[in-house]
């Protein structure tokens, strides 16, 4: 279902020329998304909670599917990509939160870090996928063929799920008797701390993504590279980074179950916020500098989030996730405007 996420980013610095943006406008697409997506995470989630999380997930599925589709055939523009794009985002937003939901109804607390890990690392895979199709496709038949090609990702990824949970009943619980979302977390300081802890986390993690390939496509123009073979390249690179990612998911959620998600979360957090002070000052740096570096930043970040998620009760868990979501993608998607749009024209 996340093929499409990464498309637009990989193909930036091509988009940027063809299609005739500024740096601003070539960021407000990112922006769009973000916003789209957090929008989605809100409403989605609120409606699970009344009709059920999987009949949500399964819907949000089916309509990714067609805005996808969409996107591949109809964005030729920029104003087109933006309100596509937008509209994909707020589609998506139903398969993340209710996916966490349908965990939650299946896995005891010591077992879910490590299956919600299972999930984030599809996730990431999704993200490299996404990478991986478009650079070859890119090359060969323009950014037209990259959307199209990986607008195929949610159209099969929909048919994989609707036989997957065929037999999963759709289970609505009912709100446990005076607890509710001002005093179960508004009023619950170690989950607020949390809460913002996790939000300027995604805000860089989520920017980071945004301007990454267009980052390392500058990397690779400034050793020679044409301005083609640059994004390509700087898709399988930034690829790598998602799969390394993919391996610390799983892996770091099942660490949590074990040594506890506080230890993991701040071992991990540490560790991330020193690699993100080192990375975007390599862009004069040889490849082989820059790859450890990327590898290095993305592997403990895509690993925090497994480790984030609560041992709380079920019925506190879908509100919770879904607000978090939300301030999460919100607040991450401010720095898309800026960085990616300007290292995109660096590399063209």
């Amino acid at each position: 279902m996340t093929s499409v996420f990464m498309t637009y980013a990989a193909v930036l610095p091509v988009l940027r020329t063809q299609w005739g943006m500024s740096a601003p406008a070539a960021g407000s697409i990112s922006t769009g998304f973000q916003l789209g997506y957090a929008v989605a995470l809100v409403a989605f989630s609120a409606l699970a909670d009344r009709v059920g999380a999987r009949r949500v997930f399964l819907g949000s599925a089916w309509l990714s599917a067609v805005t996808a589709t969409a996107f591949g055939l109809g964005a030729r523009s920029y104003a087109t990509g933006l309100v596509l794009c937008t509209l994909m985002a707020l589609s998506q937003g139903g398969t993340y939160t209710t996916a966490i939901m349908l965990i939650a109804d299946r896995y005891p607390p010591e077992r879910r870090g490590a299956a919600v890990g299972w999930l984030i690392a599809s996730s990431s895979a999704g993200y490299a996928l996404s990478l991986l199709l478009s650079a070859p496709a890119l090359a060969w038949g323009g950014y037209e063929t990259a959307f199209l090609v990986s607008a195929c990702g949610p159209v099969v990824g929909v048919v994989v799920l609707w036989f997957a949970l065929r037999a999963t009943p759709n289970v609505v619980h009912p709100p446990r008797a005076g607890v509710r979302f001002g005093a179960a977390v508004l009023r619950n300081r170690p989950a607020m701390r949390l809460i913002f802890g996790y939000t300027f986390h995604s805000w860089e993690l989520l920017g980071m993504w945004a301007w990454t390939p267009a980052f390392v496509a500058a990397v690779f123009a400034a050793t020679g590279a044409g301005a083609i073979r640059a994004v390509e390249l700087a898709a399988y690179l930034s690829a790598a980074f998602h799969l390394t990612g993919l391996v610390a998911s799983f892996s770091m959620g099942r660490l949590s179950d074990r040594l506890g998600r506080k230890v993991v979360l701040f071992g991990l957090a540490a560790t991330s916020a020193g690699c993100s002070l080192v990375f975007g000052w390599l862009v004069a740096a040889p490849v082989a500098v820059v790859f450890p570096s990327g590898r290095s930043t993305a592997s403990p970040r895509s690993a925090i989030r497994p480790s984030c998620r609560p041992r709380s009760p079920r019925p506190w868990a879908p509100p919770t996730s879904a607000r978090r979501s939300r301030f999460d993608r919100s607040s991450a998607s401010a720095p898309a405007p800026s960085r990616p749009s300007c290292l995109a024209g660096s590399s063209t």
